[in-house]
C-alpha cells in the first residue's frame, strides 16, 4: 500500500469491532497482513476462532487477563490492568517500529482513552508516528478531539435501537 490513512469506528451501537474486522479480512484479500490488538476486552468471543484460521496473515493479541468488565473493578483490579494496557501500547509501538503488517488495528483502544487507561497524548504520538505505507484503525465509544484531528475515516455507528432495552440478555454468537 503507497499511503496508509487512519480510520475509526465510533459511536454506542454495536458493530465496531466486526466493522474493522470486515477491512481487515478484505485487505488479507488482497495479499495484506493484519495485526489487531484488543483492549479492554479479555473475554472469549466467536470472531477470535474465526481469526484464529486466517493466520499468519491476520493476527490478534490481547494482553490482558481474564477479568469483569472496568467499571466492575476494584482500585487494584484497574492498576493491574494498566499495566496490561501499557504492555499492550509498547506492542503497538513495536508494531509501528517494524512495520511488520499492512492494516494496525487498535480495537477499544479509545474505550482505554475514556477509563484513563492510556494518555490520549500516547495514541496521538503513536498515530503521528505511523509509516505512511501503514493503516491505522482504531476503535470505541468516544472519540477525543485530539485524535479526531489526525484521522482521516470517521464511521459514527449509532443504537438506535437494541434488544438489552428490551431485557434479552447478550447472545452467543451474535453479540460475543
Amino acid at each position: 500500500m503507497d499511503l496508509g490513512l487512519i480510520q475509526v469506528y465510533s459511536g454506542d451501537g454495536k458493530g465496531k469491532t466486526t466493522a474493522a474486522i470486515g477491512q481487515g479480512i478484505r485487505a488479507i484479500g488482497q495479499g495484506m497482513k493484519v495485526i489487531m490488538i484488543q483492549f479492554l476486552k479479555s473475554s472469549y468471543t466467536g470472531e477470535l476462532q474465526t481469526l484464529k484460521k486466517l493466520e499468519p496473515d491476520f493476527k490478534v493479541f490481547r494482553f490482558e487477563k481474564p477479568r469483569d468488565f472496568f467499571w466492575n473493578l476494584n482500585e487494584d483490579e484497574k492498576k493491574e490492568l494498566k499495566n496490561e494496557i501499557i504492555n499492550a501500547m509498547n506492542f503497538a509501538n513495536k508494531v509501528l517500529d517494524t512495520g511488520e503488517c499492512d492494516i494496525l488495528i487498535l480495537d477499544e483502544i479509545l474505550g482505554a482513552i475514556e477509563n484513563d487507561l492510556v494518555d490520549e497524548k500516547e495514541v496521538c504520538n503513536l498515530l503521528d508516528h505511523k509509516p505512511r505505507e501503514m493503516e491505522v484503525i482504531l476503535t470505541g465509544r468516544k472519540l477525543t478531539n485530539a485524535i479526531k484531528d489526525r484521522v482521516h475515516y470517521i464511521s459514527v455507528i449509532e443504537s438506535v435501537k437494541h434488544p438489552i432495552s428490551g431485557g434479552i440478555e447478550a447472545r452467543k454468537g451474535i453479540e460475543y
